[in-house]
């Protein structure tokens, strides 16, 4: 159980941006774990799907500096480190013994130049497929079957002529970045995906003709889209899957979160996949940063939090809520089959790969996604157009 602090009580402020009905129930898991430590919650929310995509370094140059804060990228860590503004957690999480419980790649994940300066919370497969058992059944499919991107389209006609739409999309600017991803990571050649969301994108891997077949597929996908699909929450898409309009959404799979909180189970309602005959999966591992040059007392508070987050029953608390993999090897208690596929992937030689957001610099990351919606919505845009213009922007980058 949570062990309470004998930490003075303070406030901390808490930004991130999640929104839907699963995240606000993880982030009450820590918010109450947090409380139970003595010290006060104040949210800073901004949805990333209505333009969550601000920093910390933008609120704190607005005056609105937050504690604690949900951030991936390295740069913006970097350029708090610079300035004294965030907590090292090195000795802290090797005193209380937590990192002979993480994996590998969440180690790698909160550790930026050989400093551990981030919080673990979730790790996530930027890439699967969450489909509706009932509508495969009535389509009479199995998704479990396909090999290719290409098999899976194949019984799209079957789902149609069942009465279901095959695909549910969100075409929001940051769901089309995801897809893209995801695309390049299922679909690129070898040292594709790394060359392209490495901290400095590699020019050669830009001629690979993999990402020819990637620009393809995104266009397939873009003309699956219906008519409100550019302003549907990638969770609206979920829950068209859940309530059996749809028969799959291919997302990270926080997706799993909503089908719970819907009270739905993998065993009777949903099944899980990694994207047909995929090469490489995404992975995200959801971190929290610590504001550092902070009065003791907030310090104290703030690692504080630290413990909490990753504390065993917390952890698993939290994961069952968010939909997540708990980061801790020793808090996945009746960890369910979709979990398994995750921690499966992690074990898989040059199968995982890090998020681009814990690798790219978000400036690239950004011109990459304005690539992929500029491409989404214009259809005369060919797969070759497309890669010329990633080529363009890599070129005045």
């Amino acid at each position: 159980m949570l062990a309470v602090s004998t930490v003075g009580a303070a406030e901390l402020v808490v930004y991130h941006n999640w929104a839907s009905p699963a995240e606000l129930a993880a982030l009450n898991v820590l918010r109450d774990a947090l409380e139970e430590r003595g010290h006060s919650w104040v949210p800073l929310a901004i949805p990333h799907d209505a333009n969550g995509d601000i920093d910390v370094l933008q609120l704190i140059s607005a005056g609105a500096t937050p504690n604690i804060f949900l951030q991936l990228q390295p740069d913006i860590y970097r350029a708090l480190d610079d300035e004294g503004k965030v907590l090292h957690l090195d000795e802290q999480f090797a005193a209380s013994g937590v990192l002979a419980q993480l994996p590998p790649v969440v180690r790698n994940a909160i550790t930026i130049d050989g400093a551990i300066v981030k919080i673990p919370a979730t790790i996530h497969a930027d890439a699967m497929i969450y489909y509706n058992r009932a509508v495969a059944e009535a389509a009479g499919i199995d998704p479990e079957a396909w090999t290719s991107l290409e098999d899976m389209w194949a019984d799209f006609d079957a789902v149609r002529a069942a009465g279901f739409e095959p695909i549910a999309l969100g075409a929001q600017p940051w769901q089309v970045g995801y897809l893209l991803h995801a695309l390049v990571a299922s679909l690129g050649g070898p040292g594709v995906y790394e060359g392209l969301y490495g901290a400095v994108a590699d020019p050669a891997v830009l001629y690979d003709a993999s990402l020819l077949e990637v620009f393809a597929w995104l266009r397939r996908f873009q003309q699956q889209a219906d008519a409100e699909a550019v302003q549907r929450d990638w969770n609206m898409a979920t829950n068209m899957v859940i309530k059996g309009q749809a028969l799959l959404q291919l997302q990270g799979d926080w997706m799993k979160g909503e089908w719970r909180a819907a009270g739905k189970s993998e065993t009777s309602d949903f099944g899980c996949l990694f994207v047909p005959g995929a090469v490489h999966v995404p992975v995200t591992v959801d971190s929290w940063g610590l504001l550092g040059g902070v009065p003791p007392e907030i310090e104290a508070a703030e690692r504080s939090f630290a413990d909490a987050v990753l504390d065993a029953d917390v952890q698993a608390r939290f994961a069952a809520a968010k939909g997540s993999t708990p980061v801790r090897l020793d808090a996945r208690m009746a960890i369910d089959s979709c979990s398994k596929k995750v921690l499966e992937a992690l074990n898989r030689a040059d199968f995982a790969l890090p998020t681009p957001h814990s690798t790219a610099l978000p400036a690239w990351v950004a011109a990459v996604w304005a690539v992929a919606n500029a491409y989404w919505n214009d259809p005369a845009m060919t797969p070759a157009d497309g890669v010329a213009a990633l080529k363009a922007a890599q070129t005045a980058f």
